[in-house]
């Protein structure tokens, strides 16, 4: 039997793919929240959906599954909107940044589903790192992720290169596994071509978490520290500075008005 498109459309749900942010609760933001205690079904990753059982209730029918089906958790979300049911599906940090927000769609593209989507944002790792860095994301700064599972370690590469001879502070996501050990050694090399040993970076793990750790300290020595699949690593830029335990990253303020906040005639 051959199903309409209207036929199709009246009987789709929705589809909300949802950031709950870093970890913490209260930086979930009360929308995303909502969300989640609206829908009949809530989909994700078990580590990110044993940080919101408290926002799930028996009613509500869970989808959990492990990492590395990414694409088959996204599909079952999407069949069960299609099939009417209003779905949430789960990602840590932002939706939109690493996560599904752009995998659902692509499968929307690809199929015939009708179903609602809608994205709600999180706060991302990065956002959360950098807050309890300090300010070192003040100026214009590149995301980069280590992971070579989905995109070729060369173009990784050419990336490292680019953000570090543009001198953009750098965020690296996915730094080091314990399978994939070379690639943080790797960009630790490319940034000290064109970057001062003493440049100041940040080593956060766990942002806004429980075992949360948080460390400074130099582009030279940064490989001394402990690094893992949960940590975030933010390379400064050439202006970039340690002030306390703080890292901070001038927007330029100082240098076109100055502290007082007269502006300074051009030289």
């Amino acid at each position: 039997m051959t199903i309409s498109t209207t036929e199709k459309q009246q009987r789709s749900g929705t589809l909300t793919v949802v950031g709950t942010g870093p970890g913490a609760e209260d930086l979930m933001t009360p929308r995303a929240r909502q969300a989640i205690e609206q829908a009949q079904v809530v989909a994700g990753y078990k580590t990110y959906l044993d940080l919101i059982r408290h926002c799930i209730t028996p009613e509500q029918q869970v989808l959990s599954s492990a990492m590395m089906q990414e694409i088959d958790r996204c599909r079952r979300a999407l069949e069960l909107a299609d099939s009417g049911k209003t779905v949430v599906l789960v990602c840590g940090g932002d939706p939109g940044i690493y996560a599904m927000a752009g995998l659902v769609y692509e499968l929307v593209r690809d199929t015939d589903s009708s179903s609602k989507i809608e994205i709600i944002p999180g706060i991302a790792a990065l956002n959360a790192c950098a807050a309890v860095l300090g300010a070192p994301l003040m100026h214009d700064f590149a995301a980069i992720s280590l992971s070579d599972l989905m995109t070729p370690w060369e173009l990784i590469e050419k990336r490292l290169q680019a953000a570090a001879s543009a001198d953009f502070v750098t965020v690296i996501y996915n730094p080091k596994s314990k399978k994939r050990t070379q690639q943080i050694i790797r960009a630790q090399e490319i940034m000290l071509e064109h970057r001062d040993p003493q440049t100041p970076v940040g080593i956060v793990s766990g942002a806004s978490r429980e075992h949360e750790s948080v460390c400074l300290t130099t582009l030279e020595k940064m490989l001394d520290k402990d690094i893992g699949m949960q940590t975030t690593v933010i390379i400064g830029n050439s202006a970039t500075f340690i002030f306390g335990d703080k890292m901070v990253t001038p927007r330029g303020y100082s240098a076109k008005y100055g502290l007082a906040g007269e502006k300074k005639r051009a030289t």
